[in-house]
């Protein structure tokens, strides 16, 4: 089954302490929409400039990706540029220019509206909700969003989430979002919204899924070398509906499966620059990581007294 993705895509420049790029392919929606690719088709939404790259446009068409709902405005491409030290978990950024993406209003491409499953990427609640409403029979929806929003417009996203199935937060903006240092005491704010579920991103430390009956944990691969962990949160989003997609269903087992699929999905992103390594990981590569998660993180049932 198909994916929409409505987000952004931008030209990033980025450095680590294991180097450095300059005005790469970045964006949320370019992102999600690698990832999800590896299982699923992809409905892209976005807007670039008149001076976005032709071999970007070409990069993205080699993939399942479909580009008619991308937007090409006159003016600049979004780009945005940080820096990251040794602490991967904390951006430093540099600087924001969002240039033709400041205007952006989604246009669904006709056919568009019959897409089964549905990710609205972290942009202004009230454009996300809008997309929401021109959806028709959606089998799974999915929003990000950020501290931006909360703070600035509580009570539009307060009723986009009330709209979707599913919401990701990282752990922070769910602090902000409730209130509250308890991150289960928060999780259950969330959900007395509306949505079925929610996933908290915690980073290197992996992601924690919320629902009313269910519980689950999910590590963060063990990598020896991280080289760049922009756009993560939005390939582990990628991996983990794409699944969804491929299985067609969004069951408790499902569910927990699609977990695991975007962490194995988002420790790949990280291993390279922008979205190098999604270009060439293999289904043998995303399976052997897959049985790895399952190895390390089984253990035997108590053995009761005594051992």
């Amino acid at each position: 089954m198909s994916i929409l993705v409505v987000g952004s895509v931008a030209l990033d420049t980025v450095q680590t302490p294991f180097g450095k790029v300059t005005e790469a392919l970045g964006g949320s929606a370019t992102y999600f929409a690698m990832a999800a690719s590896l299982f699923a088709p992809v409905n892209m939404v976005a807007v670039v400039g008149r001076d976005f790259p032709k071999e970007h446009l070409q990069y993205l068409r080699s993939r399942p990706i479909d580009l008619s709902g991308l937007q090409m405005a006159p003016g600049h491409t979004f780009r945005w540029a940080g820096v990251y030290d040794y602490d991967l978990n904390t951006t430093h950024t540099l600087e924001t220019r969002l240039n033709v993406f400041a205007d952006f209003h989604p246009q669904l491409t006709p056919g568009y509206e019959e897409t089964p499953f549905v990710f609205l990427a972290n942009i202004d609640p009230d454009l996300q909700r809008e997309v929401l409403e021109r959806i028709k029979s959606p089998k799974v929806t999915m929003m990000d969003t950020m501290d931006f929003w909360i703070g600035r417009k509580r009570e539009a996203l307060e009723h986009t989430i009330r709209g979707v199935d599913i919401v990701t937060m990282n752990e922070a903006e769910l602090r902000m979002f409730a209130g509250t240092n308890s991150v289960v005491a928060a999780a259950r704010q969330v959900l007395r919204l509306g949505p079925k579920a929610l996933i908290v991103k915690k980073g290197e430390y992996g992601a924690v899924l919320f629902t009313d009956s269910l519980y689950f944990v999910t590590p963060a691969y063990p990598l020896e070398e991280v080289k760049d962990p922009t756009g993560a949160g939005d390939s582990f989003a990628g991996g983990f509906m794409g699944y969804l997609a491929a299985r067609g269903e969004f069951s408790p087992e499902s569910i927990k499966q699609a977990m695991v699929h975007g962490s194995v999905i988002a420790s790949f992103t990280v291993e390279e620059f922008s979205v190098r390594r999604l270009a060439t990981v293999t289904w043998e590569e995303i399976a052997s990581r897959y049985r790895e998660f399952q190895e390390f993180t089984y253990f035997a049932g108590h053995p009761g007294p005594g051992g």
